[in-house]
Protein backbone atom coordinates (compact mmCIF):
# COMPACT_ATOMS: atom_id res chain seq x y z
CA UNK A 1 0.00 0.00 0.00
CA UNK A 2 1.45 3.37 -0.99
CA UNK A 3 1.85 6.17 1.53
CA UNK A 4 -0.24 8.44 -0.68
CA UNK A 5 -3.17 6.08 -0.19
CA UNK A 6 -3.03 6.50 3.57
CA UNK A 7 -2.65 10.24 4.05
CA UNK A 8 -5.49 10.54 6.57
CA UNK A 9 -4.90 7.23 8.31
CA UNK A 10 -3.39 6.39 11.66
CA UNK A 11 -2.13 2.96 12.67
CA UNK A 12 -1.98 1.39 16.11
CA UNK A 13 0.57 -1.29 17.01
CA UNK A 14 1.26 -2.31 20.59
CA UNK A 15 1.38 0.83 22.74
CA UNK A 16 2.11 3.04 19.73
CA UNK A 17 0.17 5.02 17.11
CA UNK A 18 1.65 6.44 13.90
CA UNK A 19 -0.04 9.19 11.90
CA UNK A 20 0.90 8.88 8.23
CA UNK A 21 -0.04 12.47 7.33
CA UNK A 22 1.92 14.19 10.11
CA UNK A 23 4.50 11.40 10.56
CA UNK A 24 3.96 11.66 14.31
CA UNK A 25 4.64 8.68 16.55
CA UNK A 26 2.83 8.48 19.89
CA UNK A 27 3.18 6.07 22.79
CA UNK A 28 -0.02 5.81 24.84
CA UNK A 29 -0.99 9.23 23.48
CA UNK A 30 2.34 10.90 24.31
CA UNK A 31 4.35 12.25 21.38
CA UNK A 32 7.63 10.39 20.83
CA UNK A 33 10.40 12.56 19.39
CA UNK A 34 11.48 11.22 16.00
CA UNK A 35 13.42 13.09 13.33
CA UNK A 36 12.04 13.49 9.81
CA UNK A 37 14.04 10.83 7.96
CA UNK A 38 13.64 8.10 10.63
CA UNK A 39 9.89 8.90 10.66
CA UNK A 40 9.75 8.50 6.87
CA UNK A 41 11.56 5.16 7.13
CA UNK A 42 9.05 3.99 9.75
CA UNK A 43 6.18 5.12 7.51
CA UNK A 44 7.59 3.16 4.56
CA UNK A 45 7.92 0.01 6.65
CA UNK A 46 4.39 0.37 8.03
CA UNK A 47 3.04 0.96 4.51
CA UNK A 48 4.47 -2.42 3.49
CA UNK A 49 3.96 -4.24 6.79
CA UNK A 50 4.77 -7.94 6.56
CA UNK A 51 6.88 -7.43 3.41
CA UNK A 52 10.65 -7.22 3.20
CA UNK A 53 11.54 -3.66 2.18
CA UNK A 54 14.97 -3.48 0.57
CA UNK A 55 17.52 -0.82 1.44
CA UNK A 56 17.28 0.34 -2.17
CA UNK A 57 13.50 0.83 -1.86
CA UNK A 58 13.99 2.83 1.34
CA UNK A 59 16.62 4.96 -0.34
CA UNK A 60 14.26 5.73 -3.23
CA UNK A 61 11.32 6.46 -0.93
CA UNK A 62 13.12 8.62 1.64
CA UNK A 63 16.06 10.13 -0.25
CA UNK A 64 14.32 10.07 -3.67
CA UNK A 65 17.43 8.91 -5.50
CA UNK A 66 19.43 11.99 -4.48
CA UNK A 67 23.17 11.51 -4.32
CA UNK A 68 24.05 10.47 -0.79
CA UNK A 69 27.64 9.29 -0.41
CA UNK A 70 27.16 7.83 3.07
CA UNK A 71 23.72 6.35 2.48
CA UNK A 72 24.41 3.05 4.27
CA UNK A 73 25.40 4.74 7.49
CA UNK A 74 22.52 7.21 7.18
CA UNK A 75 19.98 4.41 6.84
CA UNK A 76 21.59 2.48 9.70
CA UNK A 77 21.21 5.60 11.83
CA UNK A 78 17.53 5.96 10.85
CA UNK A 79 16.79 2.32 11.72
CA UNK A 80 18.66 2.77 15.02
CA UNK A 81 16.58 5.85 15.88
CA UNK A 82 13.30 4.10 14.99
CA UNK A 83 14.21 1.08 17.13
CA UNK A 84 15.19 3.36 19.99
CA UNK A 85 11.85 5.22 19.77
CA UNK A 86 9.95 1.92 19.75
CA UNK A 87 12.16 0.39 22.50
CA UNK A 88 12.76 -2.46 20.07
CA UNK A 89 15.63 -4.94 20.38
CA UNK A 90 17.38 -5.83 17.13
CA UNK A 91 18.33 -9.25 18.56
CA UNK A 92 14.73 -10.11 19.55
CA UNK A 93 12.59 -7.64 17.58
CA UNK A 94 8.94 -6.93 18.27
CA UNK A 95 8.41 -4.40 15.50
CA UNK A 96 11.26 -4.31 12.95
CA UNK A 97 13.21 -7.35 11.83
CA UNK A 98 16.49 -7.12 9.92
CA UNK A 99 16.63 -9.55 7.01
CA UNK A 100 20.37 -9.98 6.31
CA UNK A 101 21.44 -8.89 2.81
CA UNK A 102 17.80 -8.10 1.92
CA UNK A 103 16.36 -5.27 4.01
CA UNK A 104 13.87 -4.75 6.83
CA UNK A 105 10.40 -6.04 7.70
CA UNK A 106 7.71 -4.54 9.94
CA UNK A 107 6.40 -7.59 11.84
CA UNK A 108 3.96 -6.24 14.46
CA UNK A 109 0.17 -6.57 13.97
CA UNK A 110 -1.33 -3.29 12.71
CA UNK A 111 -4.74 -1.79 13.47
CA UNK A 112 -5.94 0.87 11.06
CA UNK A 113 -7.67 3.81 12.77
CA UNK A 114 -9.98 5.62 10.37
CA UNK A 115 -10.98 9.23 11.03
CA UNK A 116 -14.73 9.85 11.36
CA UNK A 117 -16.42 11.18 8.23
CA UNK A 118 -17.17 14.91 8.10
CA UNK A 119 -20.68 15.85 9.15
CA UNK A 120 -23.02 17.61 6.68
CA UNK A 121 -24.34 21.13 7.24
CA UNK A 122 -27.16 21.47 9.70
CA UNK A 123 -30.03 23.96 9.51
CA UNK A 124 -29.38 27.36 11.06
CA UNK A 125 -30.19 27.54 14.77
CA UNK A 126 -32.38 30.25 16.28
CA UNK A 127 -30.68 33.47 17.33
CA UNK A 128 -30.60 32.43 21.00
CA UNK A 129 -28.89 29.16 20.07
CA UNK A 130 -26.39 31.04 17.95
CA UNK A 131 -25.63 33.33 20.87
CA UNK A 132 -25.04 30.34 23.15
CA UNK A 133 -22.80 28.78 20.50
CA UNK A 134 -20.77 31.96 20.13
CA UNK A 135 -20.36 32.20 23.89
CA UNK A 136 -19.28 28.56 24.04
CA UNK A 137 -16.75 29.18 21.27
CA UNK A 138 -15.30 32.15 23.14
CA UNK A 139 -15.02 30.13 26.35
CA UNK A 140 -13.41 27.26 24.46
CA UNK A 141 -10.98 29.65 22.76
CA UNK A 142 -9.99 31.06 26.14
CA UNK A 143 -9.40 27.56 27.52
CA UNK A 144 -7.36 26.61 24.47
CA UNK A 145 -5.29 29.80 24.76
CA UNK A 146 -4.54 29.14 28.43
CA UNK A 147 -3.67 25.56 27.56
CA UNK A 148 -1.26 26.71 24.84
CA UNK A 149 0.43 29.13 27.24
CA UNK A 150 0.85 26.38 29.85
CA UNK A 151 2.14 23.97 27.19
CA UNK A 152 4.62 26.58 25.92
CA UNK A 153 5.95 27.19 29.44
CA UNK A 154 6.28 23.47 30.06
CA UNK A 155 7.92 23.05 26.65
CA UNK A 156 10.55 25.65 27.49
CA UNK A 157 11.17 23.93 30.83
CA UNK A 158 11.43 20.52 29.15
CA UNK A 159 13.76 21.88 26.50
CA UNK A 160 15.95 23.38 29.17
CA UNK A 161 16.09 20.05 30.98
CA UNK A 162 16.87 18.23 27.73
CA UNK A 163 19.72 20.62 26.96
CA UNK A 164 21.27 19.73 30.32
CA UNK A 165 21.41 16.02 29.53
CA UNK A 166 24.99 14.78 29.14
CA UNK A 167 25.89 13.97 25.54
CA UNK A 168 27.77 10.79 24.65
CA UNK A 169 29.68 10.91 21.35
CA UNK A 170 30.52 7.54 19.74
CA UNK A 171 33.66 7.56 17.61
CA UNK A 172 33.99 5.28 14.61
CA UNK A 173 35.56 2.02 15.84
CA UNK A 174 39.12 1.64 14.52
CA UNK A 175 40.02 -1.42 12.46
CA UNK A 176 43.49 -2.27 13.79
CA UNK A 177 43.64 -5.78 12.32
CA UNK A 178 45.35 -4.79 9.07
CA UNK A 179 42.55 -6.59 7.20
CA UNK A 180 40.43 -4.14 5.14
CA UNK A 181 37.57 -6.67 5.10
CA UNK A 182 37.05 -5.96 8.83
CA UNK A 183 36.16 -2.31 8.14
CA UNK A 184 32.57 -3.26 7.34
CA UNK A 185 32.35 -5.17 10.65
CA UNK A 186 33.87 -2.32 12.71
CA UNK A 187 31.52 0.24 11.11
CA UNK A 188 28.48 -1.95 11.75
CA UNK A 189 29.67 -2.45 15.33
CA UNK A 190 29.84 1.35 15.74
CA UNK A 191 26.21 1.72 14.60
CA UNK A 192 25.11 -1.11 16.91
CA UNK A 193 26.79 0.56 19.90
CA UNK A 194 24.97 3.83 19.09
CA UNK A 195 21.68 1.93 18.91
CA UNK A 196 22.20 0.02 22.15
CA UNK A 197 23.36 3.07 24.13
CA UNK A 198 20.35 5.02 22.88
CA UNK A 199 17.96 2.18 23.76
CA UNK A 200 19.32 1.96 27.31
CA UNK A 201 19.55 5.74 27.91
CA UNK A 202 16.12 5.97 29.56
CA UNK A 203 16.15 9.71 28.95
CA UNK A 204 19.20 10.26 31.17
CA UNK A 205 21.72 11.05 28.44
CA UNK A 206 21.80 11.73 24.69
CA UNK A 207 23.85 9.87 22.06
CA UNK A 208 25.49 11.28 18.93
CA UNK A 209 26.95 8.81 16.46
CA UNK A 210 26.53 10.24 12.96
CA UNK A 211 28.41 13.57 13.15
CA UNK A 212 31.18 13.91 10.55
CA UNK A 213 33.73 14.87 13.21
CA UNK A 214 33.26 11.41 14.79
CA UNK A 215 34.07 9.58 11.52
CA UNK A 216 37.53 11.04 10.95
CA UNK A 217 40.63 8.81 10.95
CA UNK A 218 42.25 8.36 14.34
CA UNK A 219 45.28 10.52 13.53
CA UNK A 220 42.99 13.46 12.65
CA UNK A 221 40.78 13.33 15.74
CA UNK A 222 40.67 16.24 18.13
CA UNK A 223 38.94 15.38 21.42
CA UNK A 224 38.77 19.03 22.48
CA UNK A 225 37.05 19.91 19.21
CA UNK A 226 34.56 17.06 19.76
CA UNK A 227 33.84 18.30 23.27
CA UNK A 228 33.28 21.91 22.16
CA UNK A 229 31.49 21.40 18.84
CA UNK A 230 29.13 18.64 20.05
CA UNK A 231 28.98 19.78 23.71
CA UNK A 232 29.87 16.17 24.52
CA UNK A 233 30.52 15.16 28.12
CA UNK A 234 31.69 11.65 27.20
CA UNK A 235 33.21 9.92 24.21
CA UNK A 236 33.27 6.21 23.33
CA UNK A 237 36.51 5.18 21.63
CA UNK A 238 36.55 1.65 20.14
CA UNK A 239 39.15 -0.69 18.63
CA UNK A 240 38.93 -3.98 16.72
CA UNK A 241 42.21 -5.92 16.90
CA UNK A 242 43.58 -9.28 15.80
CA UNK A 243 44.07 -11.88 18.52
CA UNK A 244 45.27 -15.04 16.83
CA UNK A 245 42.23 -16.69 15.24
CA UNK A 246 39.93 -14.30 17.09
CA UNK A 247 39.16 -10.60 17.09
CA UNK A 248 39.53 -8.50 20.22
CA UNK A 249 37.00 -5.69 20.70
CA UNK A 250 37.91 -2.88 23.08
CA UNK A 251 35.64 0.05 23.96
CA UNK A 252 36.79 2.93 26.16
CA UNK A 253 34.42 5.31 27.96
CA UNK A 254 36.23 8.64 28.36
CA UNK A 255 35.01 11.75 30.17
CA UNK A 256 35.59 15.08 28.42
CA UNK A 257 37.26 17.51 28.36
CA UNK A 258 39.83 16.16 30.83
CA UNK A 259 40.12 12.81 28.92
CA UNK A 260 39.60 10.71 32.04
CA UNK A 261 39.13 6.97 31.41
CA UNK A 262 35.94 5.82 33.14
CA UNK A 263 35.69 2.21 31.94
CA UNK A 264 37.00 -0.24 29.35
CA UNK A 265 34.88 -3.11 27.97
CA UNK A 266 36.66 -6.04 26.31
CA UNK A 267 35.58 -9.08 24.32
CA UNK A 268 37.54 -11.81 22.47
CA UNK A 269 35.59 -13.89 19.96
CA UNK A 270 36.01 -15.80 16.71
CA UNK A 271 34.55 -13.85 13.80
CA UNK A 272 32.30 -16.68 12.60
CA UNK A 273 28.95 -14.87 12.61
CA UNK A 274 29.58 -11.09 12.23
CA UNK A 275 25.93 -10.07 12.73
CA UNK A 276 25.64 -12.04 15.96
CA UNK A 277 28.98 -10.75 17.24
CA UNK A 278 28.09 -7.12 16.44
CA UNK A 279 24.87 -7.44 18.46
CA UNK A 280 26.50 -9.30 21.37
CA UNK A 281 29.45 -6.91 21.64
CA UNK A 282 27.29 -3.78 21.36
CA UNK A 283 24.93 -5.05 24.07
CA UNK A 284 27.86 -5.83 26.40
CA UNK A 285 29.46 -2.42 25.84
CA UNK A 286 26.20 -0.50 26.37
CA UNK A 287 25.28 -2.57 29.44
CA UNK A 288 28.66 -1.83 31.06
CA UNK A 289 28.72 1.87 30.13
CA UNK A 290 25.08 2.75 30.88
CA UNK A 291 25.24 2.64 34.74
CA UNK A 292 28.41 4.74 34.69
CA UNK A 293 26.82 7.29 32.39
CA UNK A 294 23.63 7.56 34.44
CA UNK A 295 25.62 7.74 37.67
CA UNK A 296 27.49 10.76 36.32
CA UNK A 297 24.47 12.37 34.67
CA UNK A 298 23.60 14.60 37.63
CA UNK A 299 27.18 15.78 37.98
CA UNK A 300 27.53 16.44 34.27
CA UNK A 301 24.19 18.26 34.00
CA UNK A 302 25.34 20.75 36.64
CA UNK A 303 28.46 21.67 34.66
CA UNK A 304 28.42 24.84 32.51
CA UNK A 305 28.11 24.15 28.77
CA UNK A 306 31.29 23.90 26.71
CA UNK A 307 32.34 27.05 24.86
CA UNK A 308 31.10 27.00 21.24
Amino acid sequence: MALSDMESVRFRFGLFEFDVATQELRREGVLVRLQSQPAQVLGCLIARAGQVVSRGDLREAVWHGDTFVDFDRGLNFCISQVRSALKDDSAEPTYIRTIPKQGYQFIAPLERICEPAAQGHRPSAPATSRARSQKAVLVLAAVVFIGLVVAAVNGFRSRGSAEQLPIVAVLRFDNETGNPDIIRFSDALTDNVVEQLTSLSNGQYSVIGNAQILRQPREQRDMKAIASSLHAAYVVFGQVQSNGSQVRILAHLIRLPELTHIWVARMDRALVDPLSLESEAAHKIAAEFMPRLTRGAGRTASLPPANP
